[in-house]
């Protein structure tokens, strides 16, 4: 069982929300990134998804594609992402992460090569947001060689058909989107509620975290009532752009997660 099955069984077992925060490799520079994912999961965070910068990231709102423009700029990248992973565990850094990103980079630097790469770095898994369940095994079929799971996407809008075909993933756990649009929109609850996440667990056989939107504890605490975990990642995102200096970015990131799982745990 890999780190990030074990800490889903872990959270199941303690009936305990999963807290999955978002942060871009590279943002404010790539050492900087690494102290803040080592700090974030001190201070709560169970799943570290580690966005990859990415030169045309359309799935993602303003405040994302701001962090990518800025880690691109300051080198950072694929390269960049799996060294720093690769930093982490040298550092002793236990929490599972999953390498969150497009597919073009792993395309275009040949999916075998990269399994091979991100197995060596200590990534756990792979979420590619723009490769749909249907056309995940030429991605899942490679990592799984080297011991790296793939993370499937769930919007509102996802059939029946598609649903039915996450059992076969065997995934470690599903990112539902809370809505339709782009990161970073304002919460309006997650379509579907309850039923809609019970139907996905269901259908996975996996745990389910609800992401897009979620910025506050309320927030927070009304998804963990019905969901296995959250994702929270354009709000964390915003505070390390509003810090003046590494040292406060990483301050108010990990005041926030502090903040949320709390929110979780009470």
């Amino acid at each position: 069982m890999n780190r990030l099955r074990a800490r889903w069984a872990e959270l199941t077992a303690a009936r305990r929300p999963g807290l999955v925060v978002y942060l871009t490799q590279g943002d404010p520079s790539p050492e900087a990134s690494i102290d803040i994912c080592q700090a974030v999961a001190a201070a709560g965070a169970d799943v570290i998804e580690l966005g990859v910068p990415f030169s045309d990231p359309n799935a993602d709102g303003v405040v994302i594609q701001e962090a990518m423009q800025r880690a691109l700029a300051r080198g950072g990248g694929l390269d960049s992402a799996l060294r720093g992973v690769a930093e982490l565990r040298r550092r002793g850094c236990q929490v599972p992460v999953v390498l969150f990103g497009y597919y073009n980079p792993i395309f275009v630097r040949g999916v075998d090569r990269f399994a091979d790469q991100a197995a060596a770095a200590g990534i756990d898994a792979v979420l590619t947001v723009d490769l749909p369940i249907d056309e995940l095994d030429e991605l899942r079929e490679p990592l799984g060689r080297t011991g790296v799971e793939v993370v499937p996407l769930v919007a509102p809008t996802t059939g029946a058909d598609r649903l039915r075909a996450l059992r076969g993933l065997n995934a470690p756990f599903v990112y539902y989107i809370s809505m339709t649009g782009i990161t970073g929109a304002a919460f309006r609850g997650a379509s579907g509620g309850r039923e809609r996440i019970q139907a996905v667990r269901e259908a996975a056989g996996a745990p389910v975290a609800v992401g897009f939107g979620i910025k506050t504890a309320e927030d927070a605490r009304a998804v963990a009532a019905f969901a296995d975990g959250i994702v929270v990642g354009s709000v964390v995102v915003q505070r390390i752009a509003d810090a003046p200096d590494a040292a406060s970015a990483c301050a108010a990131a990990t005041g926030l997660v502090a903040e949320l799982r709390a929110a979780l745990d009470g």
